[in-house]
């Protein structure tokens, strides 16, 4: 069972025409057996999307986005989405800063998150053979992630746009002389051969997804154990210290801190903070106490941690 079940039973119609992956044989099918429908950032056969499908289920249907910021605009459209997933920050590369700004301005909650390991595939069309190939193509990242491997062969590296979308492609020119990097969900939905199966370096790759949702379709989500906070001080001497401390002294777990700057102001900087813990009445208690010590106080988000997917 999908975590979704366990946020919402909202679902709802949607049209347009950046929509993919709709099952168009369930256009009446009745409003219980609708796919979930949820704007993510890249291609069919993106991480994005396998995110997607941990928390909403297999059956999730997408709106390919070519941006953060259009991620978080269909998202916000209730009537044609049931919410959006964005990367929110990688194990290795850290904070992805621009989404957390995007988070703010928005009206989305935050009602879960995954953790999904990113592992790298060499993909061909099938049939095609390691010394049938004469070029790699995949996003630049990826690329880099998988030097070592690529390093042992005399192969010309063509940087793209996105890894999902370089499968695509050598899916549709039949090539047998180029190869992608990508996941394993865009070698099935794309007809596509691992060749070579976890070619990037490091193994300890994980990416943190936010999954978010329209204020208005959020719901209190059962047993409930994380939250997402922003706020800001007045920035006086020791202001911040007072913060963490009384979250401390609550007990609660800041298993992050995020600054990022305020625009328009003179170099000052709101938090970011992912807060654990044991209860909704410790959490909320713990926001009593700190409201008084700020400026400003947003929760983005009350939901459960997040689990690890490889």
């Amino acid at each position: 069972m999908s975590n979704y079940n366990n946020v919402t039973q909202s679902k709802t119609a949607a049209s347009g025409d950046n929509l993919a992956m709709v099952d168009h044989d369930q256009e009446d099918a009745p409003e219980e057996d609708r796919p979930v429908l949820v704007s993510i950032q890249g291609y069919e056969g993106s991480f994005h999307q396998s995110a997607a499908q941990h928390f909403f289920g297999k059956k999730t249907s997408v709106i390919c986005c070519s941006t953060f910021g259009e991620v978080v605009k269909q998202a916000t459209n209730k009537k044609e989405s049931d919410g959006g997933v964005m990367a929110i920050e990688n194990s290795i590369a850290g904070s992805i800063l621009p989404n957390y700004n995007l988070l703010q301005k928005s009206k989305l909650k935050v009602i879960g998150e995954v953790y999904l390991q990113i592992k790298q595939n060499l993909l061909v069309n099938p049939g095609t053979q390691l010394d049938d190939i004469k070029e790699v193509h995949s996003h630049p990242m990826a690329i880099q992630q998988c030097l070592e491997y690529l390093e042992r062969y005399n192969w010309k590296l063509v940087e793209t746009e996105d890894t999902a979308l370089s499968a695509k492609h050598i899916h549709q020119h039949k090539s047998k002389h180029i190869a992608a990097i990508a996941s394993t969900l865009a070698a099935s939905l794309y007809n596509l051969d691992v060749l070579a199966p976890d070619i990037h370096t490091l193994t300890n790759n994980y990416t943190r997804f936010l999954i978010l949702q329209h204020e208005d379709l959020a719901q209190v989500i059962e047993n409930a154990n994380k939250a997402s906070v922003n706020f800001h001080t007045d920035h006086s001497m020791g202001s911040l210290a007072k913060v963490l401390t009384k979250i401390a002294e609550g007990g609660i777990n800041l298993s992050k801190l995020q600054s990022s700057p305020i625009p328009g102001s003179d170099f000052r900087y709101s938090f970011h903070a992912d807060m654990e813990f044991d209860s909704l009445s410790q959490f909320y208690q713990v926001i009593k106490d700190i409201k008084g010590l700020t400026e400003d106080l947003k929760i983005y988000g009350v939901y459960r941690k997040g689990k690890h997917y490889s």
